[in-house]
């Protein structure tokens, strides 16, 4: 229980002042991209995170950095990071230690992003089973506030890449009625984030993709 104290205390601190640098000094924050073990390939889309930092710098005023740094989920760094995002396409395992750290990041205010990059569905909701044994994934609503932040998304998540050729689905873990975590399925924001020479992808859609991005990042910062 100190525990858990303690690191609530540090995440706050951590969290409240990157809120308040963001809007008053405009001091750096990092993005965290989790490296998880498994096998999967968690350094996929390398140039997806630096795009989404330097859009959001562009068009919601921020101070991103341009430069990702790594995380492992049961770091204490984990906490420096008011976000986290984890993309692949295969098997991604939490070891109980990691799952427990994360589980405290998350209620204490951090906020998870997860891009499915087209195979990481079965793999991830196992693992995050195992960081809120009580929860599951619901789908949220169009009208859920994280799809009307600065740019409006009347009929909720963008379609991004095809995959199966099913709707994009957005979902949500909601602890004691706050989003912690948000999945993108069936839609693969991260590879719509990544320079266009990556995919090929038109402008339009990258730009659809760059703009729920940002969504994402301005909901975590300052819900």
């Amino acid at each position: 229980m100190r525990k858990l104290s303690i690191k609530y205390l540090i995440v706050l601190s951590i969290y409240f002042s990157c809120n308040y640098s963001l809007a008053q000094t405009k001091t750096t924050v990092k993005i965290g991209l989790l490296k998880y073990k498994g096998g999967g390939d968690w350094y996929a889309n390398p140039t997806s995170l630096p795009n989404l930092a330097k859009f959001c710098n562009q068009q919601l005023n921020m101070s991103l950095s341009t430069d990702i740094n790594e995380v492992e989920p049961a770091s204490a760094e984990l906490f420096n990071y008011p976000f986290v995002h984890i993309t692949g396409h295969g098997n991604i395992v939490f070891t109980n230690q990691e799952a427990e750290n994360l589980r405290t990041y998350l209620i204490a205010g951090g906020f998870l992003h997860i891009s499915d990059n087209y195979g990481l569905d079965p793999y991830i909701r196992k693992a995050m089973k195992l960081v809120f044994p009580e929860l599951d994934f619901v789908e949220l609503p169009a009208s859920h506030p994280i799809y009307h932040q600065k740019f409006d998304f009347a009929n909720g998540l963008p379609k991004i890449h095809e995959h199966d050729n099913k709707a994009a689905q957005g979902f949500g873990l909601i602890y004691e009625g706050k989003l912690v975590c948000f999945y993108d399925y069936q839609c693969d924001l991260g590879d719509g984030w990544e320079d266009q020479s990556v995919h090929k992808d038109s402008e339009e859609k990258r730009q659809q993709a760059l703009k729920m991005g940002a969504n994402l990042v301005q909901y975590a910062l300052t819900k």
